[in-house]
């Protein structure tokens, strides 16, 4: 709707003040996917079945004590090669009483994500071991200052839902400092829901306790939990990571919520076909979710098959590719068939820069990763490089490019209200548009997504202000925001306790301190 101060304006003058205003923009995009579906019903039953045989027969070798007594005493065994299978009656009875709907809190609560049915969220991630610098271009590695500082401009970004650690602060000296940090930096960052990752128990218990001071008790963290962790219980093709299934334990044992995911790589660790490398994702995601099940019934897991293309000329990642968005929307259909809150990547571009490549290859992998339904969709923006570093102009960019995938997931509401017959009748006879029409003003704001960066000027205004191509205006827009945008809502307190419990090494000049 508009204020006051709008009703007197024009379209046109009314429009460059909300595209110079996101605070004006009509709020977080009510985003259903489900649309797409790759895969016909014939083709979902039968990679059910697969699944299904392969942890039946198969199993997955290397499962630590905890989880080969959780699954045996519900009916697995071990078999004489050692692998734990998974009977499936055991995975049916799971798949039917697994929560259906999760709620990831944000530190506010006006950036909760319900995750159910077809809802759709979109963020941020990768774990890059580099960061295209801001002022060079060149590729140097990422520390601890430029994860806060995505963190921070991801705070700033609408179409950006959540803040899941995007890069890997390669100056920290060791890994429990590494991950530690990692979440205080992400949590004082952004109020927006983190995610984050932890390599043992232990430290999902470091991470556990800086959120219960955070959020100022383990009972307020357990009841909103504004951090959840990436976990990788498996390492295809079909073998469990002890450590990290561990990790997984000790995750729902804390109330913590877990992303359980599986990374495969098409033609490398999993098979060559679309069909086999689903099969084999969705029953090593499976056994990660039977795992967390067996241990809470009401565990916060989200389902997360994540299988990657391989470029077989190379050996090297895909991750731009038609291919690489089919294969994601086929495991993001199994997800939605099972009916389970659940993850995906898509974004991951092959090319270097915040070109139009990058643009193409992520426009259509996330497209197809919404327009199938996943609940949360990471690596959607920021990512170059195959995942190999971060750029933060491109988070800017990006934003831009959600915001148009999530308005075509927007319904379509058909009724008189808006068929506006009338309207049309009174266009015709009187002034022969509909321009200054009291519903296209109203609907101005709530019907339309405007820009930030992307430019709807004529040529020739474009080159009065200097011919700028969408990078150079990223860049600024990036470093305007980074100069002056330091969240606080943490508080002095809690920052301070923070630090005095923790080896915290992020300066406080780097958080905007005087």
């Amino acid at each position: 709707m508009m204020d006051a101060s709008e009703k007197s304006l024009s379209p046109s003058r009314l429009r460059r003040r909300r595209e110079r205003d996101p605070s004006r923009s009509g709020g977080r995009i009510d985003a259903v996917g489900g649309r797409y579906a790759p895969l016909d019903a014939d083709a979902v039953l039968a990679i059910e079945r697969a699944a299904l045989d392969i942890l039946a027969t198969v199993g997955l070798s290397d499962a630590p004590p905890r989880a080969v007594a959780l699954v045996c005493q519900a009916g697995g065994l071990v078999s004489d090669a050692g692998r734990l299978l998974f009977p499936a009656e055991l995975v049916r009875r799971c798949l039917q009483e697994l929560p259906r709907e999760l709620v990831l809190c944000g530190q506010e609560a006006r950036h909760d994500l319900t995750l159910a049915g077809a809802r759709v969220h979109v963020g941020t991630g990768g774990a890059a071991p580099l960061i295209v610098d801001l002022e060079t271009g060149a590729y140097r590695d990422s520390t601890l200052r430029d994860l806060y500082d995505a963190a921070r401009l991801v705070d700033t970004l609408e179409h950006v839902h959540f803040f899941s650690r995007s890069l890997v602060a390669r100056d920290m000296p060791d890994v429990v400092s590494l991950e530690v940090n990692t979440a205080f930096a992400c949590l004082a960052g952004t109020t927006k829901h983190v995610c984050v990752s932890a390599s043992s128990p232990a430290h999902v218990e470091l991470i556990a306790r800086m959120c219960h001071t955070v959020a100022g008790s383990e009972q307020a963290f357990r009841a909103r939990p504004f951090l959840s962790l990436n976990i990788n219980h498996a390492v295809p093709p079909l073998r469990f990571d002890p450590d990290s299934c561990e990790v997984l334990l000790k995750a729902v044992e804390m109330g913590i919520p877990a992303m359980v995911n599986t990374f495969g790589q098409m033609g490398a660790s999993s098979p060559v076909t679309i069909a086999g490398c689903v099969a084999q994702t969705i029953a090593e995601t499976l056994a990660g979710m039977v795992l967390g099940w067996l241990l809470d019934p009401q565990a916060r897991l989200i389902f997360g098959p994540r299988p990657m293309v391989t470029d077989l000329r190379t050996g090297g990642m895909a991750g731009g590719g038609g291919e690489q968005a089919t294969l994601t929307a086929a495991c993001v259909q199994m997800a939605r068939h099972f009916n389970l809150p659940n993850s995906t990547i898509a974004g991951a571009t092959d090319s270097k820069i915040a070109d139009a490549q990058a643009g193409y290859e992520k426009a259509l992998n996330v497209t197809l990763a919404a327009q199938a339904g996943c609940n949360f969709i990471t690596q959607a923006c920021g990512m170059q490089a195959s995942l190999m570093a971060a750029s933060l102009e491109a988070y800017v960019i990006d934003n831009d490019m959600l915001g148009t995938i999530l308005k075509t997931l927007a319904p379509v509401e058909v009724g008189p209200a808006t068929l506006v017959l009338d309207n049309i009748r009174e266009a015709v006879a009187g002034e022969g548009h509909f321009l200054g029409q009291a519903d296209t003003l109203a609907r101005m704001s709530s019907d339309f997504v405007y820009p930030q960066l992307a430019d709807r000027r004529s040529p020739a205004q474009w080159e009065q202000a200097g011919s700028l191509d969408i990078r150079t205006v990223a860049r600024e827009r990036t470093k305007q925001v980074l100069a002056t945008h330091f969240p606080a809502h943490l508080g002095l307190e809690v920052e301070a306790a923070l630090r005095a419990g923790w080896d915290i090494r992020l300066t406080k000049e780097a958080m905007g301190h005087v």
